[in-house]
Formats: structure tokens, C-alpha cells, sequence
């Protein structure tokens, strides 16, 4: 059995960027499905390893780490034979953290703030700023990428796998149009090209979107 343990839902962009991590560093890992809208995350037995009740959760051995962003730097610096994934020159580092709190306060909260009202309260008028949210955040990508291959340059970080989980799940509720966004739509491509990204996150970002995309009325 693995040491490592994964709890999570495959149609969780959070969850998404974990495993490609996990991909990414070739690590064996046990997936534990949690199923939200069961209500498995209020489990007195998952409250224990997690009281703030969230996914993704990992459990390396004992050690619990959650939060998608704090999992993958934590998977990184731990298990990763270089840094390339998560620099260590702290000036690099800071612009990986940058674009890492730019998915956790942006990016996801405009996915979040869309999905958890329909999903949790069947809430499916969404007011026109939620959807502009959504187009903000393409627009940002779009200005980060510029001229680079990746969200921070040159090199694939985490920070890719974090916004790639949330970017390839907004489709579900704004397209993504390639001529208004044509770095942001060539980046997802090109990550496509990952020999793991299908397993790790395009079947689960595809059942999500086909899972709420049409559900909605925007106002």
C-alpha cells in the first residue's frame, strides 16, 4: 500500500493539480474518493485528519497537508530530485507563489463562487459579475503568459498545474475563446501534450464541464 494518500473528488480542479503533480514527480499514491455533495467531508473520520472539512486532503505517511497550493509545494520540496517544479532562488520562488495565490484568490473564487451556490443550493441565475470574474481571470493569464511558454516562463511549475486544473474547468461556465485568448488557449494545449495530463486532469476537468455546462442562466 502506498504511503501516500490522496482524498478528493477527480472532478475537483484542486484535486486535478495534486495529481498532476503527483504525476509529474512519478510518486505511487492510494486515491480515496471523497464525495462532497455526499457529504464524506463532514465524516467524523475525515474531520479528524481535516476539521476545515476540505478537498484536496494528503496524507504522506501521517503527515496531513490540504490545500491544493500547500500540497503541491509540500509534494515538491519533499520527493522532487530538482526545483524546477518549485524554484528554490527566492526571487523565482516568489513569482510561482505569486501565480499560485492568483489561482486560490481569483482564479478558483471565480470558478467557486459560481459552482458552490448551483451545486450546494441549486442556485442557477448567476449575476453578470461572476461571469465577468471569469473573463478577468482568462485576461490576466493571457497578460501573464505574454511571449512565454508557461505562467512563469520558461519552465513548467506547479504553478501551471494549479491554473491549468481551474482554467480547463471554466469552460463550464464561460468559453474559452481562442481569439481573444490565444496564449491562455495554446498554454492549455500545450499541457496537453503532458503524457500524464489526460489521466490527471483532462477526464476530470471534461466531466465537470459537461457536468454544469448548460445547468446555468446568466443574467
Amino acid at each position: 500500500m502506498a504511503s501516500i494518500v490522496l482524498y478528493g473528488m477527480n472532478i475537483s480542479p484542486p484535486v486535478r493539480a495534486c495529481q498532476l503533480t503527483l504525476r509529474a514527480l512519478e510518486l505511487e499514491y492510494e486515491f480515496k474518493e471523497v464525495d462532497l455533495l455526499a457529504g464524506d467531508h463532514r465524516q467524523e473520520e475525515f474531520l479528524k485528519k481535516n476539521p476545515q472539512h476540505t478537498i484536496p486532503l494528503l496524507d504522506d505517511d501521517g503527515v496531513l497537508v490540504w490545500d491544493s497550493h500547500a500540497i503541491v509545494c509540500y509534494l515538491v520540496d519533499k520527493y522532487a530530485k530538482s526545483d524546477e517544479l518549485y524554484p528554490k532562488d527566492l526571487v523565482k520562488r516568489s513569482q510561482v507563489n505569486q501565480r499560485l495565490y492568483f489561482d486560490a484568490s481569483v482564479l478558483f473564487m471565480a470558478l467557486r463562487n459560481i459552482c458552490a451556490p448551483y451545486l450546494y443550493n441549486n442556485v442557477t441565475e448567476i449575476p453578470k459579475e461572476k461571469s465577468d470574474n471569469v473573463r478577468d481571470g482568462y485576461g490576466h493569464l493571457e497578460t501573464f503568459l505574454g511571449e512565454n511558454p508557461y505562467v512563469n516562463g520558461d519552465t513548467l511549475t506547479v504553478a501551471d498545474f494549479c491554473c491549468a486544473a481551474t482554467a480547463s474547468s471554466l469552460p463550464a461556465f464561460v468559453e474559452l475563446d481562442a481569439e481573444k485568448y490565444p496564449r491562455v488557449t495554446a498554454w492549455l494545449k500545450r499541457l496537453q501534450e503532458l503524457p500524464y495530463y489526460e489521466e490527471a486532469n483532462g477526464a476530470g476537468a471534461t466531466k465537470y464541464v459537461d457536468m454544469l455546462k448548460g445547468q446555468l442562466t446568466f443574467l
